[in-house]
């Protein structure tokens, strides 16, 4: 049977008309992840928002509840210290009634242990025992002598500045970002480009994506390009200077830094470390989680024009040439006078001033002139920050400095009397135990494997036939030996 020429013509007709020759265009959705997310007070969380259906996929980030915590322009949200389900909506610029939201829980922390991730806040926990310089309530003691002279040196006239706050500068984060990583926290390696003789070796548990001070850990441009991690479960803290990210993952810096968080053991005088005066940089900083739970209860990091050659403690290095007895020696400490009024200041910059008064500030590097480390968060106010201008150095002054080392201090050096494996040679699988005697080092450190060992023993479990190599480090110097575990 033939067909009707009609018929098919009609067919046709009508399923063009349909629209057979044009997709339907794909419904316009907004979608936020994580959808859910469980987070501790000051706890930070990056949310990502896709948009699919629409020319233009730019998003506005806000919080639903006020008081439910803030979140940044890039999706990066800080919880409040404070209880609760909050939510967080991304909204599409170009027409706002199409959004999203994630859901938050906040709870409060277990006292005493940092939460995890970049910023992660510390719960109360403070670094280095009780007795540390940096933990030191410094406002009873006495000013210097030369409190005066070295004011002026630094200047008088000259405004203290916080160098940290919320949002970016220059395209990076304004302050010294940090990460808290648990033990498990894979390692990477660390190759030193300028001092590796005074730099305790990797790898280290730097996370992806790193607390890198610039704009990226890659573009290699100048400046600090910090990198601090602390490890929740073995306290112990990282830090490098001016680190590189490199292609495969593992990274180049011209220091780094590893420092045991529940001792006072000082790395050997004369060694720099990712701070000009030998100094860790973490425990000075000033964090926004501190503050929001009522008190910066530490020394905060301070960086001025010219220093001199010259430290004192905890310092243990210098950076200058400058022989000047005005100019301040690394690890000088300045704290605000007494009688200078701070009731009128904003909430976030009175706690700032309620701890230079009590704590001080421990001067760690060159920079500009009173210069106030702190790290980035969402949270600071900017504004209120910037109230502190209003105090300048004649409102400080000096604390007894004590000995100023112009010269390194001498003593015996760290002295390794044995280093032992049992058993020397092992089966695939098999373990071993190091074992090590020493004198006058304060400090241990073991390549490859977990790097700074407290104790004297540890035990090893090598894949391959491995030569092992213990740093042993103190006031006076540091030495290395070497053992060798074979396997069959």
């Amino acid at each position: 049977m033939r067909s009707n020429p009609v018929l098919s013509w009609g067919v046709l007709s009508l399923f063009l008309a349909c629209g057979g020759g044009s997709p339907t265009p794909a419904p316009l959705k907004v979608a936020v992840a994580p959808a859910m997310v469980a987070l501790q007070y000051g706890q930070v969380q990056v949310f990502a928002a896709t948009v699919d259906g629409a020319a233009s996929t730019a998003v506005t980030w806000s919080v639903v509840e006020t008081g439910g915590g803030v979140i940044s322009t890039g999706g990066s949200y800080t919880a409040p210290a404070a209880p609760g389900t909050f939510h967080v909506q991304a909204a599409l610029i170009s027409d706002a009634s199409h959004n999203a939201q994630a859901t938050v829980t906040v709870t409060a922390p277990q006292a005493g242990t940092p939460s995890l991730g970049i910023g992660g806040n510390l719960n109360g926990y403070l670094p280095f025992p009780a007795d540390n310089p940096w933990n030191q309530d410094i406002s009873a003691l006495p000013a210097d002598p030369a409190s005066d002279s070295v004011i002026a040196f630094v200047g008088a006239g000259a405004t203290l500045h916080p160098d940290f706050g919320s949002g970016l500068i220059n395209g990076a984060s304004f302050g010294i970002p940090y990460a808290v990583v648990a033990g498990t926290q894979g390692r990477v390696p660390v190759t030193y480009l300028q001092w590796g003789d005074e730099s305790e070796p990797g790898p280290m548990p730097i996370p992806v994506p790193p607390p890198f001070e610039g704009t990226s850990p890659t573009d290699g441009l100048p400046g600090d390009r910090h990198v601090v991690v602390l490890d929740r479960d073995s306290r112990l803290l990282y830090e490098l200077y001016d680190a590189q990210l490199q292609g495969d993952g593992s990274w180049h810096a011209d220091n780094g830094a590893v420092w045991d968080l529940d001792s006072d053991g000082l790395r050997p005088y004369g060694w720099t470390s990712a701070d000009a005066a030998g100094l860790p940089i973490f425990p000075g900083l000033a964090k926004y989680g501190e503050m929001a739970a009522g008190s910066i209860d530490h020394a905060l990091r301070l960086t001025v024009p010219v220093t001199r050659k010259a430290f004192v403690l905890p310092a243990t290095h210098w950076a200058s040439s400058n022989t000047s007895a005005s100019a301040p020696p690394m690890g000088a400490r300045f704290r605000l006078k007494a009688s200078v009024d701070i009731s009128g200041y904003p909430a976030q910059a009175r706690a700032v001033l309620t701890a230079l008064k009590k704590y001080g500030l421990i001067l760690a590097d060159n920079g500009s002139a009173w210069f106030i480390s702190g790290c980035p968060d969402p949270g600071w106010n900017n504004d209120d920050l910037h109230t502190l201008t209003g105090i300048t150095g004649a409102d400080l002054e000096l604390v007894q400095m004590g000995t100023v080392h112009t010269a390194l201090p001498t003593g015996p050096a760290p002295v390794l009397q044995t280093f032992t494996a049992s058993p020397t040679a092992v089966a695939p699988g098999g373990s071993a135990t190091l074992s090590w005697t020493a004198t006058d080092a304060t400090r241990f450190i073991l390549s490859p494997g977990p790097g700074l060992v407290r104790g004297t023993s540890i035990g090893v479990q090598p894949a391959a036939t491995t030569t092992y190599i213990l740093l042993a480090e103190g006031p006076y110097g540091s030495t290395t030996g070497t053992v060798t575990v074979t396997v069959n």
